[in-house]
């Protein structure tokens, strides 16, 4: 667990950071600056809450309800309202690195001394998540427009001590006994700050940020998978020399050939064939590898500036501007974060498909080039692999379904005030099954190129395979032979990918790849 120190300013946050708060134990502290600007601009709205002209959200109701003054003896209750009425979410619970990472983000905008809430608020926000407090917030109820509404105000009904929330020890309990046992005390709400607590962009940006994560392990974990198929297939590494890459000059195509051509280093398998005839071509599977697998890289790179520039925002409305103007506006729109999620998406389908076709070439006797079919200890007897190829096939055509774009939809809302949305929380929530499910096809690739190799005989496999094939193995992947019950063997491939052992291994011999 990761027990370093977050230290949040007014300039936003890293990926690094939110990761860390997400799936580590890392405490966050607010820094003097950002403490003195959420004050600054908190003056400002008590300056306009005392005036008599409204001001939305300050003075108003919200959405459609906008129209209505307040008077001041009811903002209080407004307030708590909003936040009461919003947490509205239906389905199961999301997954708590997710919920971290959404308040987190909302705290990173709070800090910003943009949204007018007091210091009070953010030091609060700050205590839940560094108690290890964290809302039970629900799958629906987002749709990527005024922020991602219902998850925030489930967290925000914790800061008022109401709702239910799991504590450090795993248990869900009323929010309220959670703040007790940790000596924070639930916070009033005045004017603008239950506003303020539900108007961003933070769960989708969130899964965003680890998304992007998972899949840089991803790619290189395919690129990884590729040369081992390659290298089993008998195929030919000239496809990847650096001269053939540098004349389409697309970065993340030279990095996927760049690393295959690393994890095949020293190879006696690659240009070889059954009957030691010359391989002129290999198949699309295994000659585009660096093509797809770069493709892939480059929506990557692309998401990843996408994420990094949410990062440095400050998403609300309305906003308190640095000259103490209180502008409403539309930042908290989720459109730009959708999209590269919904390319993620289509990216990881790609990638996914290609994987598969590698694997089924491996399976297949006559395509194989003198492997047995389906990898199988004694074919008819046995069936091998057969079954794995069918699961890997029905993970694919599920990549296909949830590449699908979210982004393209729109249900308008609030009496129609919010007449287009963006989805993007859907797009989010559909691109983490999307990383999981290409997780495993990966490992079942890993599974077959692994054993396809074990099955060559008097053949020199490369230093990095030759790494892989024995880490793996010390994980409880087991080798060719007789059927067997095969759903461990997969899991542990899983496992083995998932954890980044597939990338250590051969690392240890490659040195670092891309």
């Amino acid at each position: 667990m990761d027990m370093h120190t977050v230290v949040l300013g007014t300039s936003g946050t890293t990926a690094q950071d939110v990761i860390a708060v997400a799936r580590g134990a890392a405490r966050i502290e607010l820094s003097e600056e950002a403490l003195a600007a959420v004050a600054a601009s908190r003056a400002f709205i008590d300056e306009l809450a005392a005036k008599p002209d409204p001001v939305y959200g300050v003075s108003t109701g919200f959405g459609a309800l906008a129209v209505r003054h307040i008077s001041p003896e009811l903002r209080a209750q407004l307030q708590r309202n909003i936040v009461r009425s919003h947490a509205a979410g239906m389905g199961p619970r999301v997954e708590r690195e997710v919920v971290r990472a959404l308040m987190f983000l909302r705290l990173k905008t709070l800090a910003s001394g943009r949204t007018g809430v007091r210091p009070l608020v953010v030091e609060t926000m700050a205590a839940i998540l560094n108690a290890g407090i964290t809302p039970v917030v629900h799958e629906y109820g987002s749709l990527g427009c005024s922020g991602d509404l219902a998850p925030l105000s489930h967290c925000a009904l914790t800061l008022l001590g109401e709702g239910d929330a799991e504590g450090p020890d795993g248990v869900v309990r009323p929010a309220g006994e959670l703040l007790a046992a940790h000596g924070i005390e639930p916070v009033a709400l005045r004017e603008k700050e239950g506003l303020a607590l539900l108007n961003g962009t933070d769960g989708m940006l969130g899964m965003l940020v680890m998304a992007c994560a998972d899949l840089a392990r991803l790619f290189t974990s395919a690129d990884i998978t590729a040369a081992l198929s390659l290298e089993a297939l008998l195929g030919t590494d000239k496809v990847l020399a650096p001269e053939l890459h540098a004349i389409r000059p697309h970065p993340g195509q030279a990095a996927a050939a760049a690393n295959m051509a690393k994890v095949l280093d020293g190879s006696g398998f690659t240009g070889h064939h059954q009957d030691d005839a010359p391989r002129v071509q290999d198949a699309y599977s295994i000659r585009c590898a660096p093509q797809v697998a770069g493709a892939g890289r480059d929506t990557l790179d692309h998401a990843r500036l996408v994420a990094d520039r949410e990062l440095a925002a400050a998403v609300d409305n309305p906003v308190v501007l640095p000259d103490g103007r209180v502008e409403s506006n539309g930042n908290f729109h989720g459109a730009p974060v959708a999209y590269v999620l919904d390319f993620l998406a289509i990216a990881a389908a790609d990638l996914g498909s290609i994987a598969e076709r590698r694997t089924d070439r491996l399976l297949d006797k006559n395509r194989s080039h003198g492997l047995p079919a389906f990898l199988a200890g004694d074919p008819g007897v046995d069936s091998g692999l057969m079954i794995a190829q069918y699961t890997q096939a029905a993970l694919v055509s599920e990549l296909k379904r949830l590449a699908a774009p979210a982004s393209v939809d729109s249900i308008p809302s609030s009496a129609m005030q919010e007449d287009h949305v963006s989805m993007g929380w859907s797009a989010a929530r559909k691109l983490r099954t999307a990383v999981d499910n290409l997780t495993r096809i990966v490992a079942v690739e890993l599974y077959a190129a692994t054993r396809a190799v074990e099955m060559r005989e008097g053949l020199v496999p490369a230093p990095a395979t030759r790494a892989v094939l024995d880490a793996v193995r010390a994980a409880g992947v087991q080798g060719p032979g007789e059927d067997r019950f095969l759903a461990p063997d997969l899991a542990a491939a899983y496992a083995f990918v998932q954890e980044g052992k597939l990338v250590a291994a051969v690392e240890s011999v490659t040195g670092p790849l891309a």
